[in-house]
């Protein structure tokens, strides 16, 4: 295993950017490259789609799971002047596909809004050095451009994290942004006053379906935006695939050696699997929780999470007694009624299931009483 530390005496990096980690992936999809290039874009649409959604036969590893035909309208959208809104429950992904998005087609996600960190339009387009203001005025050099203003000088793609959580009237001065593709500066005389979106800028959105109630979703933002839906993963299989995958990742930069347990993983997966949709894997009804998210991202952190207790407490083993901690604290969030569910589910549905990992589960069903 890779020593995570470095030796030069400075910190790693806990996340590296999409572009970062996937750079030889992104080179090769460059150089191999035979389909039309859109304006401003690094590669073409296709090459966008294999470097999100994988190809194997290529060494281009699988990013994010969701049908074809989606993923497909999304990097249409992003060659249109409209843009796309990325729509879904927590934890579906849709920063994670933003990311990867922005990394093909721009070479940089770094360009990001979030929007419950907007509060006034100077946060949305643009503030001023003070400091060189005082000194010599409104000029551009004490301009300072927010990523949504750099991205339409530089030609990028920029990504706007949970938009709902921004005041509507901030939402709608994207409206002028995305319609006319210019941002007025009136301190500013002449044509430095007028900056034009260079070919290759676009906006990609992302908004939780529980934040409804944070700010009204401008009507008029959504008709101006491609709308798409992520939803869960649907088939368990390519769940614990991905489970599986970014726990060995976030295991790896942790610097826990110890390989994750893949059936007591199967187990959580499951879990989070059936009391996510309603139901069980052979079809019966289930009470679904009502105050948590119990999204793949979550069962990642769950699983991560219990590695570490088995890394640092338990002798490096991961096991179910683990995972079961970790799970109840992620399960029974801020709804009383769901502890109820959750004994429901187990009586239901785990207490028949036979095999070690399933029984030491319903071993500890005492966690939730």
């Amino acid at each position: 295993m890779t020593d995570p530390t470095p030796t030069d005496g400075h910190k790693a990096a806990q996340r590296e950017p999409a572009e970062v980690v996937y750079a030889d992936e992104l080179k090769k999809l460059a150089e191999t490259d035979s389909g039309p290039v859109p304006p401003g874009w690094l590669m073409s649409p296709r090459a966008v789609e294999r470097f999100v959604l994988g190809d194997p036969e290529h060494g281009i590893e699988r990013k994010f799971v969701a049908e074809r035909a989606m993923v497909v309208r999304i990097i249409i959208s992003l060659c249109t002047t409209r843009g796309c809104l990325l729509v879904g429950e927590p934890g579906t992904a849709k920063s994670w596909l933003s990311e990867l998005l922005a990394a093909a087609i721009s070479g940089s996600s770094t360009l990001t809004l979030q929007g419950g960190a907007i509060s006034q339009v100077g946060q949305l387009l643009y503030s001023w050095n003070e400091a060189i203001l005082k000194q010599r005025g409104p000029c551009r050099e004490a301009l300072v451009p927010s990523p949504l203003l750099r991205g339409m000088m530089e030609g990028r793609l920029v990504r706007f994290e949970e938009v709902a959580r921004c005041p509507q009237a901030l939402q709608d001065a994207l409206l002028s942004v995305l319609s006319d593709r210019v941002v007025i500066i009136p301190e500013l005389e002449g044509e430095e006053g007028v900056v034009l979106s260079r070919e290759g800028f676009n906006v990609v959105a992302t908004s939780n379906s529980i934040d409804e109630g944070v700010h009204a979703m401008s009507a008029a933002l959504k008709r101006r935006m491609d709308f798409e839906e992520i939803r869960p993963i649907p088939h368990l299989a390519d769940e614990l695939d991905v489970v599986l995958r970014e726990v060995r990742k976030a295991n790896v930069a942790a610097g826990v050696a110890a390989e994750p347990d893949d059936a007591a993983l199967e187990v959580l997966v499951t879990m989070f699997h059936e009391l996510r949709n309603g139901q069980t894997l052979d079809g019966r009804s289930t009470d679904r929780l009502a105050g948590a998210a119990l999204s793949t991202a979550e069962a990642v952190a769950v699983a991560h999470a219990a590695s570490l207790n088995a890394w640092y407490y338990g002798g490096g083993g991961l096991t179910v007694e683990h995972l079961m901690h970790h799970v109840i604290g992620s399960a029974l969030k801020d709804q009383p009624e769901d502890r109820r569910r959750l004994r429901h589910y187990f009586e239901t549905a785990v207490s028949g299931r036979r095999g070690k990992h399933w029984e030491q589960v319903w071993a500890m069903r005492s966690l939730i009483r």
